[in-house]
């Protein structure tokens, strides 16, 4: 079976909803139910007893745009394990473009960063390059870094806390810093931080890791580490932008691609396209009613 979500322009969406299901049809693919959701009015499902999900998605992607996306082979539920990439996807900054800013080399670093996230560059090579043209940077750069550059995406505290509130573990896997992830996880209420350590020695970037690197395999380690303490069964949410979050995105039950790269995105059944990160909570089907801004125990 084959369940879609997607969030769709309401604009003549009887019309096109006829259409992609006719095309759907003509594809051997034939949609059982298609409707909005009743406790999602933005929200358009459809159900099919078989089909292939990237066909299905290029239909979808014909007749509704590049909307926001889901697609399962089976029915769609609340997650009980949240895996996040940080950089442009819980944070809108590469946190090393940034902080490479304050050593006046981010054009230089961001280049790098780029061919590393489209998969044009092996990651840990690139990691371990763009950390050494930070060799001398004061570590008091990182303060102001985060204090003055970085920013969650609009949505990311309101997506952390909600899935929480529904059992749901979350955690924040990076090929990121700790001196950035740390913080960041603790604002947007992650319980879970997975990441790199910047050398530091007399108040100085050393232009060196400390410890191993935090890579793609390190993602799906993580996912796969947490998946099994849940025992079986228990579906997952992967979210990523980059090369370095495809084999996470593709171990995922829902492996949702945000504002992504090419191949990341390809290598996903879901993906958002619009800024708010909210708009994971309606592809879930949870009503608005429910989101919770911040998550407190108890």
């Amino acid at each position: 079976m084959l369940i879609a979500r997607l969030i769709a322009d309401m604009d003549g969406v009887e019309t096109r909803l006829d259409a992609a299901m006719k095309a759907c049809a003509a594809a051997d693919m034939p949609v059982a139910m298609g409707g909005m959701l009743d406790f999602c009015s933005d929200v358009l499902q459809l159900s099919l007893p078989h089909g292939d999900g990237r066909q299905l998605a290029e239909i979808l992607t014909e007749y509704f745009g590049d909307c926001d996306l889901l697609i399962s082979d089976h029915e769609i539920e609340v997650p009980r394990l949240f895996v996040s990439d940080m950089d442009s996807t819980m944070i809108g900054q590469e946190c090393i473009d940034e902080l490479a800013d304050f050593a006046g080399l981010k054009d230089k670093v961001a280049a790098i960063t780029e061919r590393a996230m489209q998969g044009e560059l092996d990651f840990g090579s690139a990691l371990k390059e763009r950390v050494g043209l930070l060799e001398g940077l004061e570590e008091s750069a990182i303060h102001r870094c985060l204090a003055e550059r970085i920013r969650p995406v609009d949505g990311a505290r309101t997506l952390v806390a909600t899935l929480r509130s529904k059992g749901c573990r979350t955690v924040l896997v990076t090929g990121g810093f700790h001196h950035f992830a740390d913080p960041i996880a603790e604002d947007l209420g992650f319980e879970r931080v997975v990441g790199n350590r910047l050398g530091v020695a007399g108040g100085k970037l050393t232009g060196l890791l400390a410890g191993p690197v935090s890579d793609a395999s390190t993602k799906l380690a993580t996912l796969e580490e947490e998946r099994a303490q849940l025992g079986e069964g228990a579906r997952v949410l992967a979210t990523g932008d980059g090369a370095n979050d495809i084999p996470m995105i593709e171990a995922a039950d829902y492996g949702i691609a945000y504002r992504a790269k090419p191949r990341a995105r390809d290598a996903a059944n879901g993906r958002i396209n619009s800024v708010h990160l909210t708009a994971i909570l309606r592809l879930f089907g949870i009503p608005e009613s429910e989101w919770v801004e911040d998550f407190a125990a108890g």
